[in-house]
């Protein structure tokens, strides 16, 4: 039970009209009148001397509304000491701390300013901010019946600190920003972690900015809620020469920080050593970004609701999550010459809208992995152990574009439309990672496994994806993610009754073993439902082809117009116009080897034509047609494959090539925003699913 029910409790209990409260009637002759409240009081009293307080205090309420024992009467006024000790004891009640179920997020006053760096050499001295402030006074009975105690504002001595079990936020006044930690494991919420390594491990700094400048310090701070299971401050920084910010700063009972903007806040900063940043793209591939070699300190980043940063240690991840709107994010790196350059904040313009904010931290939380030409053709077991089941991911170059591979369970082999057959380069064994890479998806470069989304995740852990959910709602989250955009289109006609493998290959190999046998004329009904099957796949595959067609026309008029009316953008739109034209290119080439639906048509002519009779060269001419179908069906296989992968890496480029020059990012997510939609429900043979 939190405060605010006690205090309602309380109040029932003091307007309660006692003096009509029934009594309990005994009728014939063991009928007895009350005793003296003097009179044999340890023999008869209702309140054991044993029990302990608290608990006294507890039942003490439902013992009172209970009609007094022993009295004859039907009605009558409580004895009046009674009636002052019921008001005594519900006033303790009130204000005694609740040891059955504490609070989940606790609010505390240093008692003096944080140092730099903060520890907690006098923690001793730290008070708690109760969520009544009536419990403060002399006399808290009579506060929370008097009107004129309401409203009371708390008068921070020191900072504030909020802390559950999940993160610890210090509200540093002298430096104008909020520290946040990270806590990998459970803490009572009954007061703050003891030991130096109580806070957690530090993720960054919160500084709210103006339209000019970051926040100095913290000028004041309110307490809007604390409710035990909520804390809700409004903090105002000041932000010389520029007017004050105001910033609304809500926890929970997990690790969400939802950080809300008024009129005088530009934005939010995070600041702090990031190793990575990725933004997640659910259709297409992830973009991951660490520290350039441009000039350019700034980085602008097209991402729309959502962003993951990977701290430097690989045990500390935070995921910003905002809803639509004209939101811009900026990740800011060091300059050139001064040693190694390193990612220092991420940045966030909020168009007045609320940032969420969770920060998470455990061994292995992410891996960097350098791909040594030793990997080359041997499965490889890497250092790292995934923590906990998630659905692990990792990127490598195949055919030359960054492509996501999501870890498996063994490994095994998988067949593309482009690369051909290789062995499958991420899985895991047990707990264990293995990579296995070649020539088709060489180890150059790095790689990092993360995760966004769960699978057999543990209960109570947030991953990013959650933390989405949580913040923005699923009806808000679901384009976002687009569940049903992931899913594979099928290109089998009759679902599980034809063959399984549904292919040109597949089906001409069921079919030869008809052949083999000599049963052609008998079975001829299966014959032609097979050949039909394949008519099918062959004109899913073109009417794909024919799709990324008409995404390649018309996303190049949109650059061509782009260029024309913005010439500042056009050297950034003429290398992703590059792109484009390798999509009408491939076509060109295999054109010829795709044939047409004319020759589909000739093709099953011929292969029904020879159910018609048994004849020994039935066999010989049929392993001819099968060449024929196999050859159609292999140049289409290849070209849907080849579309798909330019589109992706249109969709990369597009965001990769705008981070330099924050007026390209209009135009980057629109061919983006393009990108996923030809991307939506592909085919199995430009990608696996849900990749």
């Amino acid at each position: 039970m939190h405060h605010g029910r006690r205090l309602e409790n309380f109040k029932a209990l003091t307007s309660f009209p006692w003096h009509l409260a029934p009594v309990a009637r005994r009728e014939g002759p063991g009928a007895r009148r009350p005793p003296p409240l003097n009179a044999g009081a340890a023999k008869t009293s209702r309140w054991p001397r044993s029990a302990p307080l608290a608990s006294l205090i507890r039942k003490f309420p439902k013992l009172l509304m209970k009609p007094y024992q022993g009295s004859a009467h039907k009605t009558g006024p409580r004895p009046a000491p009674i009636r002052s000790f019921a008001l005594s004891v519900a006033a303790l009640w009130l204000i005694l701390p609740n040891t059955q179920a504490g609070p989940t997020v606790g609010l505390w006053d240093t008692g003096s300013p944080f140092t730099d760096p903060p520890d907690r050499t006098h923690q001793a001295d730290w008070k708690r901010v109760p969520t009544e402030l009536f419990s403060l006074e002399t006399d808290p009975a009579k506060a929370a019946s008097d009107p004129g105690y309401y409203g009371r504002e708390y008068s921070f001595q020191g900072d504030a600190l909020v802390e559950n079990t999940r993160l610890s936020a210090l509200f540093s006044s002298a430096q104008g920003r909020v520290v946040l930690y990270a806590k990998p494991d459970v803490t009572p919420a009954s007061g703050p972690s003891a030991g130096t390594t109580g806070w957690g491990q530090k993720i960054g700094e919160i500084i709210p900015l103006s339209p000019n400048a970051p926040t100095a310090r913290i000028r004041h701070l309110d307490v809007l809620r604390n409710a035990g299971d909520e804390v809700v401050l409004s903090v105002t920084f000041a932000a010389p020469p520029a007017a004050d910010v105001t910033t609304i700063f809500t926890f929970g009972k997990n690790e969400i920080v939802e950080i809300h903007p008024t009129a005088t806040m530009s934005g939010v900063r995070m600041q702090g050593a990031i190793a990575y940043g990725v933004v997640p793209g659910f259709i297409g591939d992830d973009l991951i970004f660490g520290p350039t070699e441009s000039p350019a300190t700034t980085l602008a980043l097209p991402a729309e609701n959502m962003f993951l940063g990977l701290l430097p240690g690989e045990a500390s991840t935070f995921v910003l999550t905002w809803p639509p709107g004209r939101q811009q994010l900026q990740l800011q790196q060091s300059a050139r010459g001064s040693g190694p350059r390193t990612l220092t904040s991420v940045d966030l313009t909020l168009d007045g809208q609320s940032v969420y904010l969770a920060a998470s931290t455990a061994p292995g939380l992410w891996h960097r992995e350098e791909l040594k030409p030793a990997f080359l053709e041997k499965d490889v077991a890497l250092t790292w152990k995934k923590p906990f089941p998630a659905r692990w991911k990792t990127q490598f170059a195949e055919a030359g574009v960054k492509t996501t591979f999501a870890f498996h369970d063994s490994p095994g082999q998988i067949w593309r439309g482009v690369p051909g057959s290789y062995s499958y380069p991420a899985w895991f064994n047990g707990d264990q990672a293995f990579y296995h890479l070649s020539k088709k998806v060489p180890p150059k470069g790095e790689s990092l496994i993360y995760f966004l989304e769960g699978q057999d995740t543990p209960p109570g852990y947030l991953t990013p994806v959650d933390v989405l959910q949580a913040t923005l709602g699923r009806s808000a989250s679901a384009p976002i993610l687009d569940v049903a955009g992931r899913r594979l289109r099928t290109h089998h006609r009759r679902g599980g009754e034809s063959v399984h493998r549904a292919c040109t290959c597949g089906y001409t190999e069921a079919i030869q073993v008809i052949f083999e046998a000599g049963q052609e004329t008998t079975r001829r009904d299966y014959i032609k439902e097979a050949v039909e099957d394949m008519n099918y796949f062959v004109q899913r595959h073109v009417e794909r082809i024919d799709e990324y067609q008409r995404f390649a026309a018309e996303i190049t008029r949109f650059l061509q117009s782009t260029g024309t009316s913005a010439p500042e953008l056009k050297p950034y739109l003429q290398e992703l116009e590059s792109i484009v034209r390798q999509i009408p290119q491939e076509f060109q080439v295999q054109q010829e080897n795709m044939k047409s639906r004319e020759h589909a048509q000739e093709l099953t002519r011929q292969t029904l034509a020879l159910t018609a009779a048994a004849s020994p060269n039935n066999l010989a001419t049929y392993k001819e047609l099968l060449k024929s179908w196999r050859a159609m069906g292999g140049a289409q296989d290849y070209v849907v494959a080849q579309c798909h992968m330019i589109a992706r890496k249109l969709f990369q480029e597009a965001g990769y090539g705008a981070t330099e020059d924050p007026r390209r990012l209009t135009a980057a997510r629109e061919i983006r925003n393009r990108c996923r939609q030809i991307l939506r429900n592909p085919d199995g043979y430009e990608i696996w699913a849900d990749y």
